[in-house]
């Protein structure tokens, strides 16, 4: 059943079981049951036949109340109409100005077709929320977490994140944005990063890094794409847990640290498709150990 046809239905209470399961896994279904519960100061009492039946035949036999006894039985239909009315507009307006988020949990990674031929291929535990409507206008996606995008030549196209805004001119590009860390790869064509209200200009191959509120010097990137993309995370003169952090997000367990220096630097990568393997590879090389009991993995300095 179309989205509109639930919510009609809804408003009428008139979902069967199937019906009310699939209005609750709608994505806006917590707005829209706020929604309505702010509206409710809107409605007028229901309207009682029975009662307004007694109110004619009262008003038949008090001539001297007939104006009056009118007066009430239009303007309470009326009342009925205006907030049934009031409620399907706001509705309406609310649904269609409503931003569309797409979110990735532990492990998972999704593609997001934007409305024009521009894509969107979100990293795990990440968040994209984008307008359909102003869409044509208005290019903008709110990016929480990271994500490689392909855009499509037309208007200015803009990835707002809360560290900074990327500005597109048709491009290929990563953008990761995190807790005390943002960084912007341009694989493609030209992007603008606008950082303490000051843009620089980034060509293919150019990066933009922030850790901790410092600017961090890059090597010029020669791959094409961002690793992830195949599964496998890549760290060059990376503080260390920065390369935890990622690892918590691809496989989903938590680090317990016993003199290990996190901010020391870290080059090398580890693999998404097989946790054992990405542990020896994040641990050997600074000579660490490790023990695993069920989501958690301590780590020791040898």
């Amino acid at each position: 059943m179309k989205r509109e046809e639930l919510i009609s239905k809804w408003l009428d209470n008139n979902l069967n079981d199937q019906e009310l399961e699939a209005f609750k896994n709608l994505e806006d279904y917590d707005d829209l049951v706020k929604l309505n519960n702010g509206l409710q100061a809107f409605k007028v009492d229901d309207f009682d036949t029975s009662k307004e039946l007694e109110n004619i035949l009262s008003t038949i036999k008090a001539k001297k109340a007939v104006d009056a006894k009118k007066q009430t039985h239009w303007l309470k239909p009326f009342m009925r109409v205006a907030a049934i009315l009031a409620i399907c507009f706001s509705l309406y307006y609310y649904t269609t100005t409503l931003n569309t988020n797409i979110t990735t949990e532990v492990a998972q990674k999704t593609t997001v077709d934007l409305p024009d031929e521009s894509t969107a291929i979100l990293n795990a535990k990440s968040l994209l929320a984008f307008n359909k409507k102003s869409w044509k206008n208005q290019r903008d996606v709110e990016l929480e977490g990271e994500a490689f995008f392909k855009v499509a030549k037309g208007p200015t196209f803009h990835v707002i994140t809360k560290s900074g805004t990327v500005t597109v001119y048709g491009t290929q590009f990563n953008v990761k944005q995190r807790d005390n860390y943002f960084e912007v790869i341009c694989y493609e064509g030209l992007v603008g990063v606008i950082y303490n209200s000051e843009e620089t200009k980034l060509k293919a191959g150019d990066s933009f890094l922030i850790i901790d509120g410092k600017i961090i010097a890059k090597e010029k990137e020669n791959r094409t794409t961002p690793s992830w993309l195949n599964n496998e995370s890549q760290f060059k003169s990376m503080p260390y847990k920065e390369v935890l952090a990622e690892f918590e997000r691809q496989y989903g367990v938590t680090f317990n640290q016993q003199n290990i220096d996190n901010k020391q630097l870290f080059t090398g990568n580890f693999t998404h498709e097989n946790i054992d393997i990405a542990l020896k590879s994040i641990t050997l090389p600074l000579q660490l150990t490790y023990s695993k009991t069920n989501h958690t993995i301590t780590l020791k300095s040898e």
